[in-house]
């Protein structure tokens, strides 16, 4: 017994020696799952791009605030420019125009009405004016039918007028109804449907757009110039794009424009407008979509070539 409190003592000091030695150890180097891309060009400047089409990726947004009754499209579909998207609830709309058409109708009436009235009283003047005997009829009774056609042509003009309004009023409505037809405003496809029959579409800028749509027949690359190596950027320089997460995937770029306006950083996402320190130049560059299965909103590692800088910084 006498020997069992030093044993243990012996066992616990071994057990933490141990423990403090492999806790020490270091921690082994996690594999990449992807082998990250590298330029082949000896000066480079490298960027983070993200994929789009070739119009920019269009929100399609509601100029009115409605219920969806109906989408007419769905992802991977070809449009034309005014095809119809989707379709907003029309039925208040339709009353009111039926209202409208109806005061057209009474309004019209009216203006025949008018025309009856002004042909009956200058009738009347004419009779009263082809009078020979001047004393057969007073000048006042003259005075008064002469006044009777003015009054008259005046209440035709007003009736005219109020057609007019009426006229006016039925366009405005049609011109809503048209408006309650989302129409594509470009030739394209469909990229994203974020709406369905029975939904509420908000009208104004939204986080997530209704729908998004594309000119995809050519893709661009959206490339992040860091400000400070944006002096270094020469367009007339070759560009290759590495497709993130396969090095394999590589594709040539030609320049489409530039942006000159330097803006603050966003973060890769295609909508989101989170913002950091870093400001950037973009640069969009073109690349025929055959060569490579591509998709639009994945991001690539793009690598642009620069010349040698010289002693000056010239």
């Amino acid at each position: 017994m006498k020997y069992l409190l030093p044993l243990l003592a012996l066992v616990c000091l071994f057990f933490a020696g141990y423990t403090v030695v492999s806790s020490n150890q270091p921690m082994p180097i996690a594999q990449a799952v992807a082998e990250p891309s590298s330029s082949s060009f000896k000066e480079f400047i490298a960027g983070a791009g993200i994929i789009e089409a070739k119009s920019q990726n269009i929100a399609i947004g509601t100029p009115l605030p409605r219920i969806v009754t109906r989408v007419a499209v769905k992802v991977g579909d070809a449009i034309k420019q005014g095809s119809p998207l989707f379709y907003l609830d029309e039925r208040d709309t339709r009353a009111d125009l039926a209202i409208k058409e109806a005061d057209l109708a009474k309004a019209t009436a009216s203006v025949n009405e008018a025309k009856a009235a002004l042909t009956d009283t200058q009738t009347l003047e004419n009779l009263a004016e082809s009078v020979t005997d001047k004393r057969a009829i007073s000048r006042e009774e003259l005075l008064r039918r002469h006044n009777a056609v003015a009054i008259a042509q005046a209440k035709l003009d007003s009736a005219k007028a109020v057609v007019q309004q009426a006229q006016a009023s039925i366009a405005n409505i049609r011109t809503t109804l048209e408006r309650l037809i989302v129409r594509s405003p470009i030739d394209g496809e469909v990229l994203q449907v974020n709406i369905r029959a029975g939904e509420f579409a908000q009208a104004g800028a939204l986080t997530t757009p209704l729908m998004l749509v594309g000119n995809i027949d050519q893709l661009h690359v959206r490339v992040d110039i860091d400000e400070n190596d944006a002096w270094r950027f020469d367009k007339h320089t070759k560009a290759v794009a590495y497709l993130r997460g396969n090095r394999a995937f590589k594709v040539d770029l030609e320049l489409a424009y530039l942006q000159p306006f330097v803006i603050p950083k966003k973060s890769l996402t295609g909508d989101s407008t989170e913002r950091v320190d870093t400001r950037v130049l973009q640069a969009l560059y073109s690349f025929d979509r055959k060569q490579l299965p591509f998709y639009i909103g994945q991001q690539m590692d793009v690598f642009i070539e620069t010349q040698a800088v010289t002693g000056n910084g010239l």
